[in-house]
């Protein structure tokens, strides 16, 4: 297969810039009823270099997968800034749109649902050919093949239905759509969240394979913070629509400034049992506040264990952490010094999210 257009060394510069991105929904519960505003996503700034994986985490409902969906514009941006190699992609007419759409893919969750049950697979992967590139005929089906072979597959599936493949099968022909059109900027939306461990493993693995060959960004939407951990080289802690916290991948896991983000790797299982009745474990108090009625302040200071009087009412500018990344947080002045996560726990060997990531690192 023809190596992508757009294919670029990794930190050349950035591919992705998010400014104060924000978006609302319009709720209405009954006829009648005045409507609530639900802020989904709340003024989330932040950058992808070429060639890099953000990874981005926080608990379920904290605007995860609405942000990635509103950089592709598949859900309508309230206010904010969205440039993809300095073209503002954001205010885009829908004509234009369309010519950007094949530099911007997404890989869902479940597969099975973004496969159209009833086209054969082969179909489905080559209509994005056929829109954007024309590609008809030999042509089509000389690429569809590459792109089944690139992905693992072999060339007697593409006349299969999506019935006919396990979840992992299923995941690796949405990645071969995702790819066809050689994207600079992939959104991986929990895309392996449903899948078993050791094909976890396996989609991972190609993911990181299809970076390196082809020189893609992305933007790994994730809970697994052992998969987050092996695949990006920063990350971006989301709590409530905000960005609490970024950084350098190894500086989160072993030094996390902010309290949410300390908590999330608190709540990461650990392989030994040993070590998981026994280590020092933070549990957050209540719920997450209702997005349609935010607290005022920081929108943590209702469960965080070190509240402050000010966190109620201000909400945290971005301090620098001096390990690398910023931090949200009124525990801090000018500057971050946050302490590691083995000396908080009192276990100088600790490892905040027991020993090595579930997937094991591969050299490319």
């Amino acid at each position: 297969m023809t190596g992508p257009a757009h294919s670029t060394p990794a930190g050349t510069g950035s591919l992705l810039e998010v400014e104060d991105v924000s978006v609302t929904f319009t709720l209405r519960t009954a006829p009648l009823t005045r409507a609530k505003r639900l802020t989904a996503v709340n003024h989330v700034t932040f950058d992808i270099d070429r060639g890099e994986t953000l990874g981005l985490v926080g608990e379920s409902g904290s605007g995860k997968s609405t942000t990635g969906r509103a950089i592709l514009r598949l859900v309508p941006i309230s206010s904010g800034s969205v440039r993809l190699d300095g073209t503002e992609v954001s205010s885009l007419p829908r004509t234009q749109l369309r010519q950007w759409r094949r530099r911007m893919q997404m890989i869902f969750q479940d597969p099975y649902s973004s496969l159209d049950p009833s086209m054969q697979v082969g179909d489905s992967i080559a209509e994005p050919l056929r829109v954007h590139e024309g590609l008809r005929g030999r042509r089509s089906v000389d690429r569809v093949l590459e792109l089944l072979d690139r992905v693992g597959l072999a060339r007697h599936h593409l006349r299969r239905y999506p019935y006919e493949f396990s979840g992992g099968q299923r995941q690796r022909l949405a990645i071969a759509r995702a790819i066809a059109l050689n994207p600079s900027l992939v959104v991986c939306d929990e895309a392996v969240s449903a899948l078993d461990v050791s094909t976890q493993s396996q989609v991972i693995n190609l993911l990181d394979d299809l970076r390196a060959d082809y020189g893609m960004s992305y933007l790994f939407i994730a809970h697994d913070l052992a998969v987050v951990r092996h695949i990006s080289e920063r990350v971006a802690v989301m709590y409530l629509g905000h960005i609490v916290e970024t950084g350098p991948t190894e500086r989160i896991f072993q030094q996390p400034a902010h309290p949410y983000s300390r908590a999330l790797l608190d709540a990461s299982p650990v392989p030994d049992p040993v070590t998981q009745r026994t280590r020092h474990r933070t549990i957050l108090p209540g719920d997450p506040p209702d997005p349609a009625h935010p607290p005022a302040g920081c929108p943590f200071a209702g469960r965080c264990p070190e509240v402050k009087e000010i966190c109620h009412v201000e909400l945290p500018a971005p301090v620098p952490v001096v390990t690398g990344g910023d931090v949200r947080c009124h525990l801090y002045g000018d500057s971050a010094t946050p302490v590691p996560v083995a000396a908080a726990d009192g276990r100088p060997d600790a490892d905040p999210v027991g020993g090595q990531p579930a997937l094991s690192r591969r050299e490319h």
